[in-house]
């Protein structure tokens, strides 16, 4: 059974990304982060930065773009790191609520107890 993007042809790949291997040690991609394009495919694009741009016009997870290009999460990563660097997509990690403090937990649980 094959695996989509894992099966590919190593060349194939290394082409992609330009015999790349990894994204740069400050990169900001994980599996979550929200990508968003800032500006659309220019003609002469690589076929996968363009498609990357398309489907992150509104904020999409990194996991998800892996997903539909059938890449790799990392050759993904190197990807938009490209797209990053040139000023086509803009990253974020989504929001997260935060945690209320512990104290002000229990004086919850307290005051639900006295009821």
């Amino acid at each position: 059974m094959s695996r989509p993007g894992r099966d590919d042809a190593p060349d194939r790949l290394y082409t992609v990304t330009g015999g790349r291997s990894r994204s740069g040690p400050d990169s900001p991609f994980d599996l979550v982060t929200l990508v968003v394009a800032e500006s659309g495919p220019r003609p002469g694009m690589q076929s996968e930065h363009v498609a990357i741009l398309k489907m992150t016009e509104r904020p999409t997870a990194v996991v998800e773009v892996a997903a539909e290009l059938r890449l790799p999460v990392s050759i993904t990563k190197i990807l938009l790191s490209d797209l990053l660097a040139a000023g086509r997509v803009s990253a974020r990690h989504p929001y997260t609520t935060a945690v209320p403090r512990p104290d002000l937990l229990e004086q919850v649980l307290v005051g639900l107890r006295n009821l």
